[in-house]
């Protein structure tokens, strides 16, 4: 049989994931050829190429990693960004599939074949660095898109910006640029540094600008944000501390059972568990640090109505938090004795006034370069810097990327990511077409997601999906006017994904063919994709070990309160309230049958 040639755009993970899974998928009736055209010169995509000085993942090593290629112990939770892309490179070497990647191709145009399948035209770039005028072609069954989500700057208009350092003596530097070109503090040093944005990126450069020795940082928000720290850690509750030196990953919290297995459809369709958990950890959060907005979050609250896991998400870049905070966190000194985070040592500000001050994003830049911010009477810190004078040397939007598919030919009706109804992989009736990695998770990762997306797709070219598929409950809640349409919850996402493939675990299968420890593991353990290689069209033969090693040191490190706090009671809470609605379902069924 003649090979079925699968187009992979980009080498970042999801390319990586797409192009292993598919050698591995290989057989008689789908004899598949992945090659991966990549631009530049190395894998790793964004974490490579648009990287800057101290910058660290966000997500931890336990879920970000793959589910067959685990780092060693002795890394840290969160790796630099360095480290991950030395991973990548060793995930490479260590499935063999170097020869499979094409560096210095780039994608310039895909279109459709008229006997079927697709026709991929590329360029070369040659040795002195510069690339190709002719356009050379590959024909090919199948295209997965796995460019990433950032990869085209988002940068609004704002009246008046050619102002800005109008009163500044540096004038060889840039006095405006994306994040994409942020790169080293020295970039920060000495100067009044105003930044757009409050995602993650944003919040890391507000950290840097601070430490850089700026003298001035404002941070601009356009409708707040909800800040955790990347790990539990650092609280003090009459006096008795609770700081560990292997904190747990906040990313790992979420346990399975009666949060993605075992849940009744009513449940799932009307987001109950995700309303409840919102419930209960703002309340925690007030009692642990005295405040709802987020965890010590004292300014840039959400709105009610948005303030939550199922709306927005989690900015787990928490180092700048102690310099916004100073203006605004007042708290009774035996509130603060009762119960308080505490802020790392090495994230504290200088014993000085200095802050990094919160603002609305501005209207516009007067000529004089003074930002002029509106005034808007529900957030402390519009009504704080009203009347300020902000004049700064250099605006760095952190304001995030726009998806962008001009690669396509545009006379042959290809899909847009935002246009994949099935699952958000593929467009219904164009299979051929998959987009993996174009969603962002509200607390998770992209890699491991990219993962099960490469599974999901895999297993419908084979025919193999359990159909019909039920309707998707995994979409975070968001207007029809939100600039970020494609959030999902990572549990709910990935554990969807492997019912449709079927490899969920079911407690008794699990318990008899793998034991008590992995079933344990498993009910108290996070969507980590190594429990979906337990059963199913992908099983693997390290998955048992990676869930008794790794995964249960995991859960082990929350320590018996933790596990009866964050595991045990939401499990019997959320199995119980399934279970009713289960019982009413059956007693409305018995009724009609009557």
């Amino acid at each position: 049989m003649a090979p079925l040639r699968v187009a992979i755009v980009g080498a970042g993970p999801a390319g990586l994931v797409a192009c292993k899974t598919f050698l591995e998928a290989r057989d008689g009736q789908f004899p598949f050829e992945p090659v991966v055209f990549e631009a530049e010169d190395d894998v790793g995509g964004t974490f490579r190429y648009r990287s800057y000085e101290g910058a660290t993942l966000v997500s931890s090593k336990q879920l970000t990693c793959f589910s067959d290629f685990r780092l060693p112990f002795e890394h840290a939770d969160h790796l630099t960004l360095e480290e991950y892309c030395a991973y990548l490179r060793a995930y490479v070497s260590h499935f063999s599939f170097w020869d499979r990647i094409k560096f210095g191709h780039r994608v310039v145009q895909i279109s459709r074949h008229p006997d079927g399948g697709h026709v991929v035209e590329y360029i070369v770039r040659d040795a002195s660095g510069e690339w190709g005028t002719e356009h050379q072609t590959m024909r090919v069954a199948y295209v997965a898109m796995c460019s990433g989500l950032h990869v085209v700057p988002s940068v609004p208009a704002i009246p008046g910006i050619e102002h800005v350092g109008a009163s500044s003596s540096t004038s060889d530097a840039p006095r405006t640029f994306h994040s994409v070109d942020y790169k080293r503090r020295d970039q920060l040093k000495g100067k009044r540094v105003m930044i757009l944005g409050t995602g993650e990126t944003g919040m890391d450069i507000a950290y840097e600008s601070a430490k850089a020795g700026a003298k001035e940082v404002v941070l601009c928000s356009r409708a707040g944000f909800l800040s955790f720290p990347k790990a539990l850690n650092d609280f003090s509750v009459f006096g008795f501390k609770f700081v560990s030196e292997h904190p747990v990953p906040i990313d790992s919290l979420i346990t399975n059972l009666g949060e993605s297995a075992y849940v009744h459809r009513w449940i799932a369709e009307r987001h109950l568990r995700w309303f409840i958990s919102d419930f209960v950890i703002q309340r925690l959060m007030w009692f642990l640090t005295g405040t709802m907005a987020g965890c010590n979050q004292w300014v840039g609250e959400l709105e009610p109505e948005r303030l939550g896991r199922a709306y927005v998400f989690l900015n787990k870049s928490h180092k700048a938090m102690p310099y916004i905070n100073r203006p605004y966190r007042k708290r009774a000194a035996i509130l603060d004795y009762m119960s308080r985070y505490m802020d790392p040592p090495e994230d504290m500000p200088p014993k000085t006034n200095f802050a990094v001050d919160l603002a609305p994003f501005p209207t516009h830049f007067l000529p004089s370069g003074q930002a002029v911010f509106p005034l808007i009477k529900r957030r402390k810190d519009s009504i704080r810097m009203a009347s300020r004078d902000v004049r700064p040397d250099i605006v760095i939007f952190a304001t995030g990327y726009t998806q962008k598919f001009d690669v396509f030919r545009p006379e042959d009706n290809y899909p847009s990511a935002g246009e994949a109804d099935v699952r958000n992989v593929v467009r219904s009736g164009d299979e051929t077409v998959a987009f993996l990695g174009h969603v962002r998770p509200g607390v998770g990762a992209i890699p491991p997601i990219a993962e099960m997306q490469a599974y999901f797709w895999i297993t419908m070219l084979k025919g193999q999906l359990k159909l019909p598929l039920p309707p998707p409950h995994y979409h975070l809640l968001v207007k029809e006017t939100a600039r970020i349409k494609y959030g999902v919850d990572h549990s709910t996402y990935i554990a969807t994904l492997a019912r449709d493939i079927g490899a969920s675990p079911g407690l008794m299968e699990t318990w008899w063919n793998y034991g008590t420890h992995v079933l344990l593991c498993y009910c108290f353990g996070a969507a980590f994709v190594p429990f979906y290689r337990l059963f199913g069209p992908f099983v693997s033969p390290m998955a048992p070990q990676v869930i008794k090693t790794e995964i249960w040191d995991t859960i082990t490190r929350r320590g018996v309160l933790g596990n009866l706090i964050m595991g045990l009671i939401p499990m019997m809470f959320y199995l119980t309230l399934s279970g009713i609605a289960l019982g009413i379902e059956r007693m409305l069924q018995f009724v009609r049958v009557i």
